[in-house]
C-alpha cells in the first residue's frame, strides 16, 4: 500500500540513475518517478509504506551526496496527491482557483500535501519541472476560503527552505484559462 512518498532531486542525471538504483535495492519500494527534469536534473520519486520510504530515501541521500538538491519523505501522504502528480485527476468544475509555485521538484510535492491536508480543496494538479525550467507548481479548486488557507498551508510547509517563487488566489477564475489552449 502507497501511504508514504519519498523523492530526491539531484542537479546530476548520471547520478539520479545511481540514486535510483540504491533506492530501489535498499527496501521495498514502488518506484513513481525516475526521469530527468529541466533544467539539465533528475527525479527519483519512490511510494510504499513509511518504513520502506524512509529506508530508501536514506540509502539515495547517501549516494547522492552533494549531488542532492532537495529530498523529501511526506508519511501518511495524503491520497489526492498520488493522482494529481499522475495527471490523472478530472474536476468538472472549478471555483476559486489556487496556484503555488517553487523552484523545486520536492517542495511542490510538499506544498500539495499540506494544502490538501489544510482544508476542504480538490487538488487539480501537482506539475513537477518539466519545460518549465526545472519548477513545479500546484493548483487546486474549492471555495475561496478554504482554497486561501490551503495555499497559505503549502507555502508556510516550504518556507524554510526558500523555494517559493509565487502564490496566488483567483476568486472567480474564467473557465478558459485552464482548458490549456495555445
Amino acid at each position: 500500500m502507497l501511504n508514504a512518498i519519498g523523492c530526491i532531486e539531484l542537479n546530476s542525471i548520471a547520478r539520479g540513475y545511481l540514486v535510483a538504483d540504491a533506492m530501489l535495492k535498499a527496501a521495498s519500494v514502488e518506484i513513481l518517478f525516475n526521469r530527468t527534469i529541466c533544467p539539465g536534473k533528475f527525479m527519483v520519486m519512490v511510494g510504499g509504506d513509511v518504513a520502506a520510504v524512509n529506508a530508501s530515501v536514506e540509502a539515495g541521500l547517501r549516494i547522492g551526496g552533494a549531488e542532492v538538491i532537495d529530498e523529501l519523505i511526506i508519511a501518511n501522504v495524503h491520497p489526492d496527491v498520488f493522482p494529481a502528480i499522475a495527471g490523472t485527476r478530472v474536476v468538472e468544475h472549478t471555483a476559486a482557483l489556487g496556484i503555488v509555485e517553487t523552484f523545486s521538484v520536492a517542495a511542490i510535492v510538499e506544498a500539495a500535501d499540506a494544502a490538501v491536508k489544510a482544508a476542504n480543496i480538490e487538488l487539480l494538479e501537482v506539475h513537477m519541472a518539466m519545460a518549465i525550467g526545472g519548477k513545479g507548481f500546484v493548483t487546486l479548486t474549492g471555495d475561496v476560503a478554504a482554497v486561501q488557507a490551503a495555499v497559505d498551508a503549502a507555502a508556510e510547509r516550504i518556507r524554510d527552505k526558500g523555494v517559493l517563487v509565487d502564490k496566488v488566489v483567483i476568486a472567480q477564475p474564467r473557465k478558459e484559462i485552464l482548458e490549456g489552449k495555445v
